[in-house]
């Protein structure tokens, strides 16, 4: 009865000891991710999602392997030989690893995502194709949740192309049509004076890193003339920038007088009755 016991108060211990030490972890996971977030402006920012990515995969790396090894020592007290199964978890792994070279494959892509910092928790990417707000990098998975909160989940072996739309600096490019007639200098001189508007917006001028810079005419379309410019933000506030833009480019444009051109219908009906057109026709 002692030795039982005994047995039952070194479980415990075991147990206690795992989940402080899962605690502690955690806390310094934490700690880290404060650490290096440290700082203003975007390169604080920067390293907020880097330490935040990092800090998830070292938490979840170190949970899972104290929990194994909490379990074989408390195997151990029960007096359960662990040998074979060690030697069965060794047998089980080569034959996995054979047949799990996907996964395998998964978690290596993952490993260099995150050690090449390719790509954070908080940036914002386009992954295959598809867009979204980065949720989760994990070793063997990447979430994105799109702009109708759908969440898409890719096996990082399976991603073939990705854009990281928020990484250090973001431009918010606009092009704007002109009609053929209209003096291009008033109409660019009418898209600064709108973006030195924005940038005097004390919401909105902490989030603008360089003045709008006006590339000229990009493309000659039926009916307009277009000229494209962009705009150099923080990560993640282009669109902010980018819907206010457009706001003060219309304001100004009106007040100036500058018409945009608008796409126009003609309608022409045949009053001809159906005898006299059968009368030609003979």
């Amino acid at each position: 009865m002692r030795a039982e016991t005994l047995t039952l108060v070194r479980i415990l211990v075991i147990g206690l000891v795992a989940y402080l030490v899962i605690r502690a972890a955690a806390a310094a996971a934490r700690r880290l991710e404060r650490d290096m977030s440290r700082g203003t402006g975007i390169g604080g920012t920067e390293r907020a999602k880097r330490a935040q990515t990092i800090g998830r995969i070292v938490q979840k790396t170190l949970s899972i392997v104290i929990s194994t090894m909490a379990v074989l020592m408390i195997l151990r007290q029960l007096e359960i030989d662990i040998t074979p199964v060690l030697t069965g978890a060794g047998i089980a792994g080569l034959a996995v690893g054979f047949g799990a070279q996907t996964l395998v494959r998964d978690i290596i892509s993952g490993f260099f995502l995150i050690f090449e910092d390719q790509i954070r928790v908080g940036d914002v990417a386009v992954v295959n194709g598809q867009d979204g707000l980065v949720e989760e990098v994990n070793l063997r998975t990447l979430v994105l949740r799109d702009e109708k909160g759908a969440v898409h989940i890719f096996p990082n072996g399976e991603v073939k192309t990705l854009a990281n739309m928020s990484k250090d600096f973001s431009y918010f490019v606009i092009t704007v049509g002109v009609a053929y007639d209209a003096e291009m200098d008033r109409a660019v001189e009418a898209m600064q004076e709108a973006a030195s508007t924005v940038m005097k917006d004390p919401e909105l001028s902490s989030h603008i890193l360089e003045p709008m810079e006006v590339l000229g005419v990009d493309a000659f379309e039926p009916g307009q003339l277009v000229v494209k410019a962009r705009i150099k933000t923080v990560p993640l506030k282009q669109w902010v920038v980018g819907r206010e833009l457009r706001k003060q480019i219309a304001r100004v444009f009106s007040e100036r007088g500058i018409h945009m051109p608008t796409p126009h219908m003609t309608v022409r009906l045949d009053r001809t009755s159906p005898d006299a057109s059968r009368s030609r026709a003979d």
